[in-house]
């Protein structure tokens, strides 16, 4: 009875499937796409026999041949001479017959087959039916992004690259009608914590389409081969969901230099990852957006032409960026801030680090039990952002003297020569970070001149210095040796011997001459240190304000 039936459904499915073929040779669309210049020059010839309109293409046919070209790079102009018909749709009703038939006749033999395994399972062991099978698209899937361009701040310039993108892939046939193509890979470059991962989430959401996330760390196995394997299975999967976006983050991982040295893993899944992306069609509309910030380390075949065809930079934001960012942070917090003074005092944060430091004043006002966020959570818990929560020194009170009279030179010196700073505190020991923005010669020295004042400052009042000094020192050290042998401002382009030792008790005794000018200024500040630990940089320049 069961082989009956088999052979029932399989002659209805056979026969089915003929009849769909059949109809599909006769009714597929077999013209020969032409251009603009093409189509000029057959109606020109007057070979045309039939002009047929469709909402998509008009079709031109010759005693011979059948051409279309897309409706709209033609205008009706074009054919006042010529019998026009306008297609009523009838294809497109048997075309959606023969899919209804072929859904409902699939729909009837995946039932059957149902039943048979359920039949089938009745009678295996259980051990059979408790084993997954492992399928390789089950394995990755896509993520749906819910972060929009909105949700990001300060990234205009950004913005305006990837809108062209995002529009591509709404309107694939405005830019292939045009002869244009997606770029197959968007490379975003920039420091850690701009928000690489954000953007390309956003271009996906923008974009409507699958998003693919992988970290490039994810493809490096132990196994020869299977990073290479992981690697097709991804773009298997997002080309069978098309159109959609890959995004690999830290691509350096997987996309090193090779260098000569044997790396057999390493390289199959470089080799994999080159030929994937090799082999997209322009009809896959699969994009790979790849996020690093070593691009120097990347292998020169995987940043050609053709493979990452666009790199974008992604900057540490700029004051008005941080702004907008701290702006989209701030909105469910009660605050009483000017965004302005914020974004001020956070030069150098990137945009995880804005939001770091929202949210620890938020916790720490809560702690505290106030009711709004103020500046005065900022300055507490910036520290903490930028390098970290340390236990504090439990300091006897000969110790905390050196410190106070320590951190006041650094501070008085710091305020002096107008160095970017907010407040410092006892405990803190670094007052201001360096960072990556060009500097002239007199602000190096202005900045190790404040790494010596602590020490200048302990030597003139004690004649002798703590050993937690040595951060500082190390730092100016650096900043000398930078000076004379990196950025030539030496007494020549090339340093003399002993040159740095001249440079830096020049700098020293400079430092000692204003900070004995600047006695009573010390005294004040280290009043202050006593009471409360903390003082802001305003305080200290009202005091430098009232002996000058």
């Amino acid at each position: 009875m069961l082989n009956s039936k088999t052979n029932r459904i399989a002659l209805y499915v056979s026969a089915f499937l003929v009849v769909a073929l059949v109809l599909f040779a006769i009714l597929r669309d077999n013209a020969k796409p032409i251009t603009l210049k093409d189509a000029v020059n057959i109606l020109d010839n007057h070979s045309v026999k039939n002009v047929i309109v469709t909402k998509e293409y008009v079709y031109l046919k010759t005693e011979n041949d059948y051409y279309k070209i897309a409706s709209s790079q033609v205008t009706p102009k074009m054919f006042v001479d010529y019998k026009v018909e306008v297609e009523t749709g009838s294809n497109v009703l048997v075309y959606l017959l023969v899919l209804v038939l072929v859904l409902g006749i699939g729909t009837l033999a995946f039932r059957w087959w149902q039943k048979r395994l359920n039949s089938d399972e009745y009678f295996s062991t259980s051990n059979k039916s408790s084993t997954p099978s492992l399928n390789s698209d089950g394995l990755i899937e896509c993520i749906k992004s819910d972060v929009t361009f909105n949700d990001i701040g300060g990234i205009s310039d950004v913005k305006m690259e990837l809108e062209e993108i995002i529009d591509f892939m709404k309107n694939p046939k405005r830019y292939k009608s045009f002869g244009a193509r997606l770029p197959k890979g968007v490379l975003l470059i920039g420091p850690p914590g701009v928000g690489k991962t954000m953007i390309a989430k956003a271009v996906a959401h923008e974009a409507g389409v699958p998003f693919y996330y992988q970290s490039g760390a994810s493809f490096v196995q132990i196994y020869v081969g299977m990073g290479a394997k992981r690697v097709h299975e991804l773009f298997r999967a997002a080309k069978n969901n098309s159109p959609s976006i890959i995004f690999i983050d830290e691509i350096d991982a997987v996309g090193k230099k090779r260098d000569g040295q044997r790396n057999d893993e390493r390289e199959a899944t470089l080799n994999q990852l080159l030929t994937e992306m090799d082999g997209f069609e322009g009809s896959g509309s699969v994009i790979v957006i790849a996020a690093t910030n070593k691009i120097e380390v990347l292998d020169s075949a995987l940043l050609r032409a053709g493979r990452f065809d666009r790199r974008i930079f992604v900057e540490l934001p700029t004051k008005m960026e941080r702004e907008a960012i701290l702006s989209k942070y701030l909105q469910k917090v009660p605050h009483e801030l000017d965004i302005k003074v914020v974004a001020n005092m956070t030069v150098g944060f990137n945009g995880a680090s804005l939001a770091a430091i929202v949210n620890e004043a938020a916790l720490l006002s809560l702690r505290q039990k106030d009711f709004h966020v103020t500046i005065e959570h900022f300055y507490q818990v910036k520290d903490k952002v930028m390098f970290g929560k340390k236990k504090l020194q439990m300091l006897n009170d000969k110790q905390k003297e050196y410190r106070i009279t320590y951190q006041a030179g650094k501070v008085v010196s710091a305020a002096y020569f107008d160095l970017p700073f907010e407040k410092l505190m006892l405990s803190n020991e670094k007052l201001t970070p360096m960072n990556d923005a060009p500097l002239i010669k007199h602000e190096l020295e202005s900045r190790i001149k404040m790494l010596l004042a602590g020490m200048v400052a302990c030597g003139i009042r004690f004649n002798e210095h703590a050993s937690s000094a040595k951060d500082d020192l190390d730092e100016a050290k650096g900043l000398v040796r930078n000076m004379l042998e990196d950025y030539g401002m030496g007494s020549s382009l090339i340093s003399t011997e002993h040159e740095e030792e001249i440079v830096m008790t020049r700098l020293f005794n400079e430092c000692e001459s204003l900070l004995k000018s600047m006695e009573s200024v010390m005294r004040k500040v280290e009043a202050i240190f006593y009471e409360r630990e903390s003082i802001t940089k305003n305080e200290v320049v009202q005091y430098i304000n009232e002996i000058l």
